[in-house]
């Protein structure tokens, strides 16, 4: 690999979901453009365990150092989580600015620092040291959409989002309901909402948003944003999809093997991401639902909570056995056309595999991209954050998901999931979504090709970084 002359700083916000898209634009940054990259990673605690293998896969080029975990001890223990990772962010803020400048110290011509979307408050270490800021959004084009447009929704509607009778206009994107739009808009009066703001007031700061999407995903919103760069926000770089590579570890994982003894796309795929949460009774009806569905299924399965449907966002792994959760004798009654993993499993290469033909998912943006990736069609069952956003454009706009209806009771039943499973893996619609994910798949491909968009748009951004380090050196 040629040296690298161009040094960029990342500050990411809490949670494997945003380490990992920044950490895969380090990677590519690397291997197109030869940019090294350190990560300045603020933490409330020990790292997860999905986030430490992250960090451990890094090559050489690519350094990463943890900041002093901020302190939560004024927090009331109901604060949202949200409202933690706000915090965290912007807490860490004094020890980012010195690490930037030990990397200055240490001779780096640092060419840009990359802020996650939450982290705006690191604009003023960029600013001290004349360093141009960029914000990378690791979710969609219509989140983003959203974003620029809340300071206008916040002065125009004077009740709580979900109570507006009619659908929202967000530019670019198709109407939404109030009830649909991400958590943390939810209570006008909460400190998430205020944090997310304040947040967004502060984009127009930066030189450049780089985001995790692309434009054949979602066309509306991504040509809304390049069409309205000049005056009105920063240009936008959409250069995804940036997923999580598979590591060598995964070749010797109990899933592949067991996947390698199934049929040809057999296999329902089930996974919650790394902070997802279930109730105990909802993991139960899930589990009888996939029973009763009759098809082959890998689920990876963490301990119910009761409380959060996002209780393992900030949370070590609990140390109980989550299988002890399950119904009595369900191991039993699947053994041989199921699999059930507690707490992690390979998920890039398990989607990639020929076995696979479903996926019932969060709706995480990383969970969402892998699987367009590969082609794999989905079962929508949004959990928290903008998710629900996510699994409208899913089912209603690309229509490449069906959505797990909940019922009275607040539970997806287990006649729901069922019959959702056997018509995704079975029915004429399932053909049909199928098709169209594979349509996804090819452009996705196409986007991140020698002579793609999403690559053009990358070597346009480090152009950009060449003549800022450019200006530095004289």
């Amino acid at each position: 690999m040629a040296i690298t002359t161009n040094h960029i700083a990342i500050f990411p916000s809490p949670g494997a979901g945003h380490l990992i898209p920044l950490v895969e634009f380090a990677r590519k940054l690397l291997h197109r453009h030869h940019v090294s990259a350190t990560i300045i990673i603020p933490t409330a605690g020990p790292l997860s365990p999905a986030e430490d293998t992250i960090l451990s896969t890094l090559p050489p080029a690519i350094n990463h150092l943890l900041l002093p975990a901020v302190n939560f001890d004024d927090l009331p223990p109901d604060a949202m989580v949200e409202t933690r990772v706000f915090l965290t962010a912007s807490r860490s803020v004094p020890s980012f600015r010195n690490a930037v400048k030990s990397l200055l110290d240490s001779g780096k011509k640092i060419s840009a620092v990359v802020v996650d979307l939450l982290g705006t408050d690191a604009f003023e270490a960029a600013f001290e040291f004349k360093i141009p800021p960029y914000i990378f959004v690791p979710s969609t084009a219509t989140a983003l959409s959203l974003f620029l447009h809340l300071p206008e929704l916040d002065e125009t509607v004077s009740c709580e989002y979900r109570e507006v009778s009619e659908k929202l206009t967000i530019p670019g994107c198709m109407p939404i309901h109030g009830k649909d739009l991400l958590d943390a808009v939810q209570d006008r009066n909460n400190d998430a909402y205020k944090f997310l703001l304040y947040h967004v007031k502060r984009y127009r700061m930066c030189e450049g948003i780089i985001l995790n999407s692309f434009l054949e995903l979602e066309n509306g919103p991504i040509n809304f944003l390049l069409k309205q760069e000049s005056g009105n926000h920063p240009t936008v770089f959409p250069i995804g999809p940036l997923i999580r590579v598979g590591s060598e570890s995964a070749k010797n994982s109990e899933c592949l093997r067991w996947l390698d003894d199934q049929p040809n796309t057999s296999v329902l795929y089930v996974s919650f991401g790394s902070g997802g949460s279930l109730s105990h009774d909802q993991m139960i009806e899930l589990a009888l639902g996939l029973e009763m569905s009759n098809q082959r299924f890998l689920w990876v399965v963490r301990c119910p909570n009761d409380t959060a449907s996002n209780a393992t966002y900030f949370s070590i792994l609990n140390s109980d056995d989550p299988l002890a959760f399950l119904p009595e004798g369900f191991l039993n009654r699947t053994q041989g056309r199921g699999l059930v993993v507690p707490h992690w499993a390979p998920q890039v290469p398990i989607l990639a595999h020929g076995s696979v033909c479903a996926f019932l998912t969060h709706c995480g943006w990383n969970s969402t991209l892998e699987a367009v990736v590969c082609g794999v069609p989905l079962i929508a069952w949004p959990l928290y954050a903008e998710q629900k956003m996510n699994a409208l454009m899913l089912v209603e706009e690309l229509k490449v998901a069906i959505r797990a209806q909940v019922g009275e009771n607040g539970l997806v039943g287990r006649v729901e999931i069922a019959n959702i499973i056997k018509c995704l893996m079975e029915g004429d619609e399932g053909k049909e979504i199928s098709t169209r994910m594979r349509g996804l798949k090819d452009a996705a491909a196409d986007v991140v090709s020698e002579n793609g968009s999403s690559t053009k748009l990358l070597a346009q951004l480090v152009e950009k970084w060449k003549k800022t380090t450019s200006l530095q050196c004289n």
